[in-house]
């Protein structure tokens, strides 16, 4: 059953579009009218969208959610995957980020390449299609490592989707192999790499980059790099993450620079709203930056996923929930909001887990089924790239056993020299 402060927040069940429209102010009124004519929602208004007040609310998600049936139908698609963190080290002082560990740290630790793919094997026989792999930027990662991981997990596993590797370790590991962007890209495209997550987006804007990261991608480096996978055929998803010390103006500039990319290369599989996960997050705990918020509020969450419907229609039909920062409750609620993507089943996920997320580290292929079913919506399995590789219209997936133990506990390396390669390297 949806919270009640969720549920609130939208119409009636079975309520008249026209009616609630109807209840909205006549700005909001008036954009959303013209929307559901099929005028291409621009950046000025969706940011009067994402700021409207919280009675305006209802109106926007069901504005959202009749573009989400014209674009995709009743269906609610999800993946089954495996998330491998394989190092936890990092350096680059992402204030957001509650995963980052120095080396010397005692819960610092690197995945050696047969562990990696031990897990990548655990996954594909529990059913996965999809390995979910990124890591910190370790200083110490050999020039060759991301493409020797990907050797290791293919040689293991050879029909899993590998998914790996956020713009901004490509454009580390293209440093440190002394390689420009393209080319590097190509040569992971060569060893397997299928399709890389959109992560490291943030807010495209760099007057908040600026505050929530010292060393990190800049904007245009990010999209540099995005747009330079797509350019040799590998296709991404797109993110943002919200709800800190942004505004609606940063919402909609971000969405507006995505769809232009999307108008450039069709290279987007789908647009992740990630809301920001507060409770152990440095920018939140250590208080350094004046007015950082503990989160979005449940209205902005329904804002941001039902504006991304409306903003990205017909260019990015894709809209996905992170049920891992917000839960089963407000997941069902975004389903009549303009979603139509669960996301993945995870089975590990350490990165919102690390900076306080409450909502587990897996749903399985059968709870997924059932929460998709709940909402009122026919549950989809997918590919990473939305094909339809099961309906469970009639039927239940396999409720699988839990996790090998051995995947659920990293390993920590006490002399803390980087592992045995196992692959062979230049």
């Amino acid at each position: 059953m949806k919270s009640l402060a969720f549920s609130k927040l939208l119409p009636p069940a079975g309520a008249n579009l026209e009616a609630v429209l109807a209840s909205a102010t006549a700005v909001t009124r008036d954009i959303l009218e013209r929307v559901l004519e099929g005028h291409e929602l621009d950046r000025i208004e969706a940011e009067r969208l994402l700021d409207a007040d919280e009675t305006d609310v209802p109106a926007i998600a069901a504005a959202a959610d009749a573009v989400r049936e014209t674009r995709c139908g009743n269906s609610v698609s999800f993946v089954v995957t495996r998330n491998i963190n394989f190092t936890n080290v990092c350096y680059m002082g992402c204030r957001f980020c509650g995963f980052a560990q120095r080396r010397e740290s005692s819960d610092a630790y690197w995945l050696d390449f047969d562990e990696v793919a031990h897990r990548a094997r655990v996954a594909w026989e529990r059913g996965a299609t999809e390995v979910c792999m990124q890591g910190g930027l370790h200083p110490d990662l050999p020039p060759t490592y991301y493409r020797d991981v990907l050797r290791a997990v293919k040689r293991e596993v050879p029909d899993l989707h590998v998914h790996a590797f956020s713009p901004f370790e490509i454009w580390f590991g293209a440093r440190k192999r002394k390689m420009p962007v393209s080319a590097f890209l190509e040569e992971l495209k060569a060893e397997g790499l299928g399709s890389i997550p959109g992560t490291a987006a943030e807010i495209l804007d760099t007057e908040v980059r600026q505050k929530l990261t010292r060393d990190k991608l800049s904007a245009d480096a990010w999209e540099a790099t995005i747009r330079a996978a797509h350019a040799v055929g590998l296709r991404s998803t797109s993110t943002m993450m919200y709800g800190h010390i942004d505004t609606p103006r940063h919402w909609a500039h971000h969405l507006n620079r995505l769809r232009n990319i999307q108008k450039d290369t069709g290279g987007f599989t789908e647009f992740v709203p990630l809301g920001f996960v507060h409770a152990e997050a440095p920018l939140y705990v250590e208080k350094r930056i004046p007015g950082v918020r503990p989160g979005a509020t449940p209205s902005e969450h329904i804002k941001v996923h039902a504006v991304a419907r409306l903003m990205l229609a017909g260019w990015i039909d894709n809209i996905q929930v992170s049920w891992v920062k917000l839960g089963a409750d407000m997941s069902q609620t975004l389903l009549h909001s303009g979603v139509n993507d669960m996301g993945g089943t995870l089975m590990d996920e350490n990165i919102s887990r690390s900076s306080g997320s409450s909502h587990g580290e897996e749903l399985t292929a059968f709870e997924m089924v059932q929460l998709i079913r709940d909402a009122g919506r026919d549950p989809i399995r997918r590919s990473t790239l939305y094909q339809t590789l099961e309906n469970y219209r009639d039927h239940d997936p396999v409720n699988l056993a839990t996790l090998n133990p051995r995947g659920q506990n990293p390993i920590h390396f006490i002399s803390y020299r980087p592992p045995v390669q196992r692959v062979e390297h230049v």
